[in-house]
């Protein structure tokens, strides 16, 4: 045997000795010691019980699981202003009948209802024919309500306005791991609210949004704003329609736009369907 077919006959058996044994890389975790977001087109997999953390509130959770907030804080008992303190269990489904019935220690039983007397009623008048109006419109005419400010669309009971200036470069993808929409924009532009509201999440908690914004318009819609470069507005805050509340910044692709999401009733919905046609 010559030299050379001896070394390699000792240096292959260390050789796989050392590759054998060298560690596996570890499961993707985020920096909040959470596993990280599904590929796209995976389902959110929803705990049953999930540990509050420090920067979480009742909406930033129930929109990271795609959850109605009010549900989640009908299955925990969690009354106005919905406030959660870390290290809290929060059921993420709803309890079992048994449970759900059982009056807390903090709630008296619930008294029995006695019907009232109903009142005399006048006879009403035939309710006029409502006029044509866009679908979007009509029932709130029809009941008195205002028309939507120029430059803005009402649906679902709120009027809509763009939140930046830019074209739609990524379009809603309802099997898209974030479904939203990505507006394209400089680095920098401002970025204001889509519609009257309150500020309910604002901060870097959410893996994949980046600086994000949520703001709730009534108890079904929330709006929700990410990649920003600055964060102009605090959880709590009061903000109208074409306020400024953050900066356009550069999204997880390295592009500058902002990612914007309507959610309804805690589901994801085409914003297209609710803004402003341009």
């Amino acid at each position: 045997m010559s030299w050379r077919l001896m070394i390699g006959a000792l240096v292959a058996p260390a050789w796989l000795l050392l590759t054998g044994c060298a560690p596996l890389a570890p499961a993707p975790v985020d920096q909040r010691g959470q596993r990280a977001e599904p590929a796209p087109g995976r389902a959110v997999v929803v705990p049953t019980v999930y540990q509050v953390r420090s920067g979480d509130t009742l909406y930033s959770i129930a929109f990271r699981y795609r959850l109605d907030w009010r549900e989640v804080a009908a299955w925990n008992r969690i009354e106005e202003p919905f406030l959660i303190r870390p290290g809290q269990e929060l059921r993420l489904s709803a309890p079992p009948p048994a449970l759900a019935l059982r009056p807390s220690a903090e709630s008296p039983a619930p008294r029995p209802a006695v019907p009232e007397p109903e009142p005399e009623r006048s006879p009403e008048p035939a309710p006029a024919a409502p006029s044509r109006l866009p679908a979007e419109t009509r029932s709130e005419a029809v009941s008195g309500g205002p028309a939507p400010p120029s430059g803005s669309r009402r649906v679902g009971g709120v009027d809509w306005r763009w939140p930046t200036a830019g074209a739609v470069t990524r379009p809603f993808d309802p099997a898209a791991t974030r479904r939203g929409i990505g507006i394209a924009g400089a680095a920098g532009q401002s970025v204001v609210a889509a519609a009257d509201g309150q500020v309910v999440y604002s901060g870097t908690a959410l893996i994949g949004y980046g600086e994000l914004i949520i703001i709730k318009h009534s108890d079904t819609m929330l709006s929700a704003y990410g990649h920003n470069r600055v964060r102009l507005v605090e959880e709590g805050s009061a903000v109208r329609a074409g306020q400024p509340i953050a900066e356009l910044g550069i999204s997880d692709r390295n592009e500058e736009l902002l990612h914007f999401e309507i959610r309804r009733n805690g589901q994801p919905v085409n914003p297209l369907d609710f803004l402003p046609r341009r």
